[in-house]
């Protein structure tokens, strides 16, 4: 059986979660996005499908285990185009705060013939698309991200509907979403007024 490589695209530490800056302190962003990014690498870690694990980051990742892609800073659809992955790769997002390894393996599963997708809780944006060795698309990341996912793979992606690839947090919503679904964590709760804000 051939193993998958996951891709992992990380903003730098500082730029993570802006649209979370009405909600969140820069410092209470960063370490959401390190405890979502770390669930995520939890639950691929544990997926007996996948043998690889790389970080797409303008940083060196800091965890032990992973492998390191650099983002040259020209957009991700344009860093994940030009890398060179051999075998089936998996493209998931670090900001899952739901997803286990039974939704990677079931999206997985499912793009082993081909290629699968799994569309946020939206229906418009995609949270991770798997594709099989021989499958090639152009990635397509952004505003109406699965409806030009689909467009480009010609429909061939299977839809893979799932609450723990579905739910991702931008927003205030989001988070509000993921906390009445169980998510809690030290950066979504109230501000810590005694902690030094950095830039």
């Amino acid at each position: 059986m051939n193993l998958w490589t996951a891709i992992v695209p990380l903003q730098a530490a500082g730029r993570r979660k802006t649209r979370l800056a009405a909600a969140l302190s820069p410092i209470e962003r960063d370490r959401l996005a390190q405890t979502l990014f770390d669930h995520v690498v939890d639950a691929l870690a544990s997926s007996p499908s996948v043998g690889r694990i790389c970080v797409l980051s303008a940083d060196r990742p800091t965890r032990d285990g992973l492998g390191w892609l650099v983002d040259d800073g020209r957009g991700l659809n344009a860093e994940l185009q030009a890398l060179t992955v051999e075998g089936p790769r998996l493209v998931i997002h670090a900001d899952l705060p739901l997803v286990s390894t039974e939704d990677i393996e079931t999206l997985l599963s499912a793009a082993r013939e081909g290629g699968a997708i799994a569309p946020d809780r939206h229906g418009t944006g995609v949270n991770a698309i798997a594709l099989s060795a021989g499958l090639t698309i152009a990635f397509r990341f952004g505003p109406g991200s699965f409806a030009l996912h689909q467009a480009e793979a010609r429909k061939a992606l299977t839809v893979i509907e799932r609450p723990g690839l579905a739910l991702d947090i931008d927003t205030p919503d989001d988070l509000a979403e993921a906390a009445r679904r169980g998510f809690s964590s030290i950066a979504a709760a109230k501000p810590l007024a005694a902690e030094p804000r950095t830039r």
